[in-house]
């Protein structure tokens, strides 16, 4: 059900288009779309069964991993299989209950991830800061109630979204410009006023992101005051704690700022350009997340060698 510009209709379902201005180009990009998901699953799994196997592995750092990649698989899960049924069978319909619910989901578990990586900032704080209290301060119940934190804390923000927008009955269209229920790209389709829910959209990526960024570089310049007063061997042993951190914060944030920049800046740029780029920030992380670790722990580099060899 479509409908022209000049009319408002009540939509009952909404069509994703997938990758717009790419069309007949859908099965070949299926491809690697397809096998950066497959990847990140069989590594993923891999590094967890690894890391629940390895007895030494049992500490908060790898135990927020394994919460890192559940929430992962989650975001991947949320919106990969649909995109590959668009790029396979052209299933590109999707009711508006069931929008919603996935632009609940991207956008909750994303913040929930954004938690979970300042919560291992803190963790590396404690870890190099205050070493000989490590194990009193960072126990089982701090780590559960940060997670339950980071749960509630990406519910709260992030709930308004798909609330705000059941006020609306009147749509423009039903087409979405997009290959998943990304929140603006709904809101514009509506017939009313809708500057609140942009208002309200903006305010809540931009109180995530600089909220969680300046706590985590905060963490990281207190970490380099304390490595300054190490010795030379005891610096590079402690500066490894951090590599695979800051690597997969980099993974993670990196592919959120290109894409904001583009969307807020990049005028000119193809539309096609901006979906391929909210997308990669779903499918990067989880692709590279147990990449990063996998080498740079070494009893999941034994145990990789030794199940290949």
């Amino acid at each position: 059900m479509e409908a022209t510009n000049t009319s408002c209709f009540q939509p009952s379902v909404f069509v994703l288009l997938g990758i717009p201005g790419l069309e007949h180009f859908h099965v070949w990009i299926s491809i690697p779309f397809f096998s950066i998901f497959l990847s990140a699953i069989i590594g993923n799994y891999t590094v967890v069964l690894i890391i629940v196997l390895e007895t030494s592995l049992h500490q908060p750092m790898y135990i927020y991993f394994i919460l890192l990649v559940f929430v992962d698989l989650i975001l991947a899960n949320t919106t990969v299989p649909k995109l590959l049924g668009i790029f396979w069978f052209q299933y590109n319909s999707i009711t508006f209950h069931a929008c919603l619910l996935q632009m609940f989901f991207v956008h909750a578990f994303s913040t929930i991830e954004s938690g979970i990586f300042l919560a291992m900032a803190y963790d590396r704080y404690v870890a190099i800061c205050n070493p000989l209290r490590y194990s009193a301060i960072m126990t089982s119940s701090v780590i559960i109630r940060s997670w339950v934190l980071a749960v509630l804390r990406g519910v709260f923000y992030m709930l308004p979204l798909p609330l705000l927008l059941i006020r609306f009955h009147l749509y423009t269209s039903n087409v979405i410009l997009h290959s998943y229920c990304e929140h603006m790209a709904v809101v514009r389709l509506a017939c009313e006023d809708v500057s609140f829910n942009d208002h309200v959209g903006m305010a809540v990526g931009f109180m995530v992101m600089a909220m969680d960024s300046v706590l985590i570089v905060t963490s990281y310049v207190m970490i380099l005051q304390a490595l300054l007063r190490l010795t030379a061997e005891a610096r590079l042993k402690a500066f490894g704690m951090c590599v695979s951190h800051v690597c997969a914060i980099l993974c993670f944030y990196t592919p959120i700022l290109c894409s904001s920049l583009v969307h807020r800046f990049g005028r000119n740029v193809p539309h096609h350009i901006h979906i391929l780029l909210a997308n990669f920030y779903l499918l990067v992380p989880p692709l590279l997340n147990p990449l990063v670790y996998g080498i740079r722990t070494k009893q999941i580099r034994k145990r990789v060698r030794r199940f290949f060899s």
